[in-house]
């Protein structure tokens, strides 16, 4: 059966269905893009002396490695240039990205389990509409999601005309998938796990992930992208669990500083890998052979990524403290490269609240104010946020230096707030 979207699933349901809790209508239009709504908290940053300090997009600041920037030569722009590029990428670049699966994880994959993506955003959004098409169950219609998360997971499934569903966390914000009803469980067509997380920096437990989706024939998706900044205990990928019924999405814009090349992998269970595969190549996404190039320089070095773990650690010690300081609740995480701040849980014993915890925009006008730091308000990532700020450490460690100085002779700002 064909719903009204053109997608297997049961007629006339799936127009309606929520994004993050939303009733979705007919003549759909896309909501606002998060980050397009910060242009006020900008506006506010930009008046201190030295301009704004902007925290709040995970934009990688540092350059690719020398390595990387001479495999743009002449020579190999000449020589990949001409025809168009493997949409599954090169044999090259599936090796490269094989081979390090195999030294991060110790996973060997064969040649089919691996294939390139046009950044992983694309994989992402375009994930829950292609496993649609695949389904042969046209009651499949949930995607599952960790409730405070990147918002794509979310909108993929809507753009999907599928039910976007939020996984409950624990309190250390790992996924809680005894909470997901029966019902949600049963129709569920994929789940999305994301460790380290975006934006809380949570470790989740992916071996019980693998095994919960197993037992439900659903796809889980793993995306990894910030495993290389893993700061707590070593990198987990869902890889080590098996392949049957899983992916891991893999990105080369945050470990290797190449987010503008739009170049990733995914890479799993070989018939879910070929399936996607030959429905990108339909589609015509397809990694330039020049970043192709770039990025098998990139996979194959692990010095370069060992450098940058380095210095994000060093500006998340820094910030950490700064905001420690000034009375937020804002630890250390245990990957990634954002702090995941809040007020403190006491405010009786806290700087920033005589009337309790502030919510997150008016955290994000605090410290624009006072810092000229501009950072994302938690509810950006899910409704049960609303108390948090993320805070991108994608600013060199003299910007970040300057934010923290502003705050220092600020004071304690907040025990003033009305």
């Amino acid at each position: 059966m064909v719903n009204d979207w053109g997608l297997p699933g049961a007629k006339g349901a799936v127009a309606n269905l929520p994004h993050r809790g939303k009733v979705r209508r007919e003549g759909w239009r896309p909501p606002p893009y998060p980050y397009d709504g910060l242009s006020g908290l900008m506006e506010l940053a930009q008046h201190h002396d030295g301009g704004a300090v902007d925290l709040s997009v995970g934009t990688p600041c540092d350059p690719p490695s020398k390595a990387v920037l001479e495999a743009f030569s002449i020579k190999a722009l000449l020589a990949t240039s001409g025809g168009y590029p493997a949409s599954i990428g090169s044999l090259g670049f599936r090796r490269s990205a094989a081979g390090w699966i195999h030294r991060r994880f110790g996973v060997e994959l064969p040649a089919d389990a691996v294939a390139a993506c046009v950044g992983t955003k694309e994989l992402v959004a375009g994930l829950p509409a292609w496993l649609a098409l695949r389904s042969q169950d046209p009651n499949r219609t949930v995607v599952l999601y960790p409730e405070i998360s990147y918002p794509t997971y979310a909108m993929g499934a809507e753009l999907a005309g599928m039910q976007a569903v939020p996984v409950p966390c624990d309190e250390l914000g790992r996924l809680d998938l005894s909470q997901v009803s029966d019902d949600d469980a049963a129709r569920a067509m994929l789940l999305w796990v994301n460790s380290p997380s975006n934006p809380t920096g949570a470790l989740s437990d992916l071996g019980s992930a693998a095994r919960w989706g197993r037992e439900r024939g659903v796809v889980v998706a793993s995306d990894e992208c910030y495993v290389e900044l893993t700061w707590t205990g070593r990198r987990r990928s869902i890889l080590q669990e098996g392949l049957e019924g899983l992916l891991a999405v893999h990105s080369l814009s945050k470990r290797s500083n190449m987010a503008g090349l739009r170049v990733g992998f995914y890479a799993g269970d070989p018939e879910l890998v070929g399936y996607l595969s030959e429905v990108r190549k339909h589609a015509g996404l397809m990694v330039p052979g020049p970043v192709q190039l770039a990025a098998i320089v990139a996979l194959d070095d692990d010095e370069h990524v060992e450098l940058q773990r380095q210095i994000y650690k060093e500006r998340l010690e820094l910030f950490s403290q700064a905001l420690s300081c000034h009375g937020l609740n804002a630890p250390m995480p245990d990957g990634g490269f954002y702090i995941w701040a809040s007020c403190s849980p006491e405010p009786a014993e806290s700087d920033i609240s005589n009337g309790g915890p502030l919510p997150s925009w008016e955290l994000a006008r605090w410290l624009a104010e006072v810092a000229g730091c501009v950072v994302a308000p938690g509810d950006l990532y899910g409704e049960t946020a609303s108390f948090h700020v993320r805070v991108a450490m994608v600013q060199p460690i003299e910007r970040l230096e300057l934010a923290v100085n502003r705050m220092r002779l600020a004071g304690s700002h907040c025990s003033t707030r009305q």
